[in-house]
Formats: C-alpha cells, structure tokens, sequence
C-alpha cells in the first residue's frame, strides 16, 4: 500500500472555504493594522537585522492574527492574537546582521 493511500481528508474543499469566509469576517480596528503596519516597518529599521520583512509580512500578520480570533471564538482581533502570531509569521521573513546571529 502506497503512502499516498493511507492519508485521508480531514476537510471537504467546501469546510475549506467556508473557514476561509468566516476568517475573511473577522474585524480589526484601524489602530491594529497600524500597530501591524508599525511592527513590520520597525523590523526595517532595526540595526541588528540585516534584511527586515516585507509588507507581504503585514498581510501575513493580518490573515494570521484575524484565523487565531476566529479559532478563539472571536469576530475580532486583538493586539494579544497580533503578539501571539507575530514572530512565526516574521521568524522566517527576517535575517539578522552577522554580528547577531553569531556569524563574526
């Protein structure tokens, strides 16, 4: 029997979507995609990192933090869901300067 056999569904692509509409419906207050936005352009900024994120690394934080207060019962978000899914959102999107990450 092949791997592929043994691995099951565990959502229809309609339970797919339909999770995606009700994320899509979170709301988020205009100062909490500032703080996202302030996050973001502060890891540009920042002098122990060598490359900062992107702005796709806003909406990544956005898509993230809105899945987090749905998955919490929630129409909203709140900063604590921002902090929760913030650095593995950024933690991949960053690279430190060589004296930070032990290179020199």
């Amino acid at each position: 029997m092949a791997v592929k056999d043994e691995v099951k569904p565990v959502f229809s692509d309609a339970g797919i979507a339909a999770c995606r509409k009700l994320v899509e419906q979170v709301q988020i207050r205009e100062e909490l995609l500032d703080y996202i936005a302030a996050v973001v352009h502060n890891t540009r900024e920042h002098p122990d990192l060598f490359l900062g994120a992107s702005p796709r690394a806003s909406l990544a934080i956005l898509k993230a933090s809105k899945a987090i207060a749905a998955m919490s019962g929630r129409d909203f978000v709140t900063p604590d869901d921002i902090r929760f899914v913030a650095y593995p959102v950024l933690n991949h999107r960053i690279i430190l300067t060589p004296e930070r990450d032990g290179g020199v």
